[in-house]
């Protein structure tokens, strides 16, 4: 459980890592989005991360998500 929960935070991190870098780059070729855009992009990143911490742990804990 140990192992599959640091590699989760890893993927999370990378998938962080990537929006980031795509909205900065985005941002440097002078495409300007709204800031409204940007904050629903986090919110289903942050989302994204729920489910995959959700999906790590509870198996752990003997629920399984179907």
């Amino acid at each position: 459980m140990v192992e599959a929960t640091i590699m989760a935070l890893i993927y999370l991190a990378l998938a962080v890592l990537v929006v980031y870098v795509v909205l900065w780059v985005v941002e440097q070729l002078g495409i300007s989005l709204p800031p409204q855009v940007v904050k629903i992009i986090w919110v289903v990143v942050a989302l994204i991360a729920l489910l995959v911490i959700l999906r790590t742990l509870l198996p752990a804990a003997g629920i399984h998500l179907r």
